[in-house]
């Protein structure tokens, strides 16, 4: 009766020393799985832009409006002209939106407008000849010269960048690398090793023109990566 006793404590003392021993692995499995560090990675590409649309504006004022269709003809002639001799195409070259008022029709007040009709037009350039149209801003005066008044705004000009799908991947690569070299870097310091990723966060690209040379643009991403600690 004794030895069978001392059968019983036995096998329960094994069971409490096999509980105890799991119970210690999952409580550093528990542990393991909640040390975790947080980084990020950023990177940066500077790039030109690929296509540009540039507005040129021009109004047209007179009382009759077989004179004021005249001079639209005849200004956006030497406009074109002025642009095909800077080295543009015609398939650069487009009409942009033409608006007629009747100026008189809406007036207010003692002082009448000058003219009775006045035409609103302009012509766009759309291109991917970036370099040329960054090197023909200043196109006011010329025209003037030819005594067309024209209004040139560089804010209104439209730099685009269009390659973005392909440089993608190797930004997103940059950014999770450097990600991981914080990682690792905080990792050495807290004297321990890092582990796998437990989860993971592209980010969104952004993409902004340069403050003086618009037709550059600052591309970046930041990759948030959470990694385990062991």
């Amino acid at each position: 009766m004794k030895f069978n006793s001392f059968i019983v404590s036995c096998i329960i003392a094994a069971g409490m020393i096999a509980a105890a021993a799991v119970l210690s692995s999952g409580i550093k499995q528990i542990a393991f799985k909640d040390r975790a560090v947080t980084v990020k990675g950023l990177a940066t590409a500077d790039v030109k832009a690929d296509y540009a649309v540039y507005p040129i504006y021009y109004t047209i004022e007179s009382d009759d409006m077989r004179s004021l269709q005249a001079e639209a003809t005849r200004v956006k002639k030497e406009v074109m002209d002025i642009l095909l001799a800077k080295g543009f195409t015609k398939a650069d070259l487009k009409d942009g939106k033409v608006s007629v008022s009747d100026q008189w029709a809406n007036y207010y007040g003692e002082h009448r407008p000058a003219y009775q009709y006045s035409l609103d037009a302009s012509v766009v350039i759309s291109t991917e000849k970036v370099d040329l149209v960054a090197e023909n801003l200043n196109l006011t005066s010329e025209l003037l010269d030819k005594g067309i008044l024209v209004n040139i705004q560089e804010w209104s000009i439209d730099y685009q960048y269009n390659g973005l799908a392909d440089i993608k991947p190797a930004m997103i690569e940059e950014a999770t690398a450097n990600a991981r070299a914080v990682a690792i870097k905080f990792a050495e310091d807290a004297k321990c090793k890092l582990g796998s990723i437990r989860r993971a966060n592209q980010g969104q690209f952004t993409i902004e023109s340069d403050e003086y040379q618009p037709w550059i643009k600052h591309i970046r991403v930041v990759t948030t990566v959470d990694y385990y600690l062991k």
